[in-house]
């Protein structure tokens, strides 16, 4: 998909310049964007191979970008250290893992491996994608560095959805986090997408046709106020236990396994794997089946049955995925508290679900705009000013800015 003109603000310039010089001197030449993205449909699908509905959003990690003439690329983010890696040591550092630099030499190994002659830069990156808000800032970063290599470095002979699965190796392989493809293909491809991960190294990526602007509802992520720190066995338990599910049946993801097969094994596979091991297999194949049901009502202009899929999403992700609630919380449930929170001010209009990994982080709320205000004032009086989040959908994806 081909990405429209984006042109950087006066202001944003401006901001990018300063912070640039600060850090390294002198004026960039190049200024680049990434967004965040929500996720509309297929919670916890994409590691299964399975389907997505997913959205860019209207915050961005954006950066101002000068080649250096070195062997070394130094990435300062605000309000972060200098992040610094040499471009001819590009094999994982086990000190690196689940830190900013680890993202920026997978994204460099990655492209060499495919051929780039890489270079040395200097860019300086502010974001609007705040880390844990659940519109996933570490997609955004990924794309935002791929996208620079790409047109610096490699004549942006990536597309966008290889800059996305170039994303996905560094966060695998580098960071050492076991993501799915969704976050870094809605960010690095834009706009409003269903993907199908059935085949996984050429994922099928359709644009689809609905303005949210006119449907009489807005799109409201909430940040539940709750901490992703030490949790990350939690989310990977998912993948692990749906993995030991598929071992029994010789093959690497539900995808790959017929529904009938599974719910006849179901007693054997309680014994072997465990109950919710089960249930979250229950999940994924309720939750696949979903998506291409919500992409028909959207192009039909269903939004009440749409609405009434998100429903049905954020029951099975509570009920059957169990994400929302780590293992053993009892005093901090923040989670669980905003979905609450959701469905006493919504009273039974618009629809409302956990967002993205779960346990902590984001709840996605759609909200007729005649309730918005009230539903605002409502979260942030219980959550904190500025809780509520009310996003528009961006075209746009991965894009190098227009100055």
């Amino acid at each position: 998909m081909a990405a429209s003109v984006l042109k950087i603000s006066p202001e944003m310039k401006k901001t990018l310049d300063s912070g640039f010089a600060a850090a390294f001197g002198g004026v960039p030449t190049r200024y680049f964007s990434a967004p965040g993205r929500t996720e509309i449909g297929g919670n916890h699908t994409d590691h299964q191979r399975g389907r997505v509905l997913a959205a860019a959003v209207d915050l961005d990690t954006v950066a101002a970008v000068r080649p250096n003439a070195t062997d070394t690329i130094r990435i300062l983010s605000k309000g972060y250290p200098l992040s610094v890696v040499r471009i001819h040591e590009l094999e994982p550092v086990v000190s690196e893992i689940n830190s900013t630099p680890a993202l920026i030499r997978g994204v460099a190994a990655r492209f060499a491996q495919l051929g780039c002659k890489l270079g040395g830069f200097d860019a300086y990156c502010e974001s609007t994608v705040l880390p844990g808000s659940g519109l996933s800032s570490s997609a955004a970063y990924e794309v935002l560095i791929g996208t620079i290599i790409n047109a610096m470095f490699f004549d942006g002979k990536a597309s966008q959805p290889e800059i996305a699965k170039i994303g996905q190796y560094a966060e695998n392989v580098f960071f050492g986090k076991p993501c799915g493809l969704m976050d870094q293909t809605a960010s690095a491809v834009g706009n409003l997408v269903t993907i199908d991960f059935l085949d996984k190294e050429n994922p099928v990526i359709r644009g689809v046709d609905f303005d949210f602007a006119a449907c009489g509802h807005a799109l409201c992520i909430i940040d539940t106020r709750a901490s992703h720190a030490d949790l990350t066995d939690e989310y990977a338990a998912i993948p692990n236990e749906i993995k030991s599910v598929c071992a029994r049946f010789g093959k690497e993801v539900l995808t790959q396994i017929d529904e009938k097969e599974f719910f006849a094994a179901i007693p054997q596979l309680r014994k072997s794997c465990g109950d919710r091991a089960v249930m979250r297999c229950i999940h994924f194949y309720q939750e696949n089946a979903r998506v291409p049901k919500q992409v028909a009502a959207l192009e039909n202009g269903d939004f009440e049955t749409f609405l009434s899929l998100v429903k049905q999403s954020g029951y099975s992700s509570y009920m059957y995925l169990q994400n929302v609630i780590p293992a053993g919380y009892k005093e901090k449930q923040d989670v669980a508290l905003s979905l609450a929170l959701c469905e006493h001010f919504l009273r039974g209009a618009g629809a409302y679900r956990v967002h993205g990994g779960g346990f902590a982080g984001t709840v996605q709320a759609f909200v007729p705009v005649d309730m918005l205000e009230a539903f605002v004032a409502g979260i942030d009086g219980v959550l904190g000013q500025g809780a509520c989040h009310v996003l528009s959908i961006r075209p746009q994806g991965g894009i190098e800015l227009e100055a």
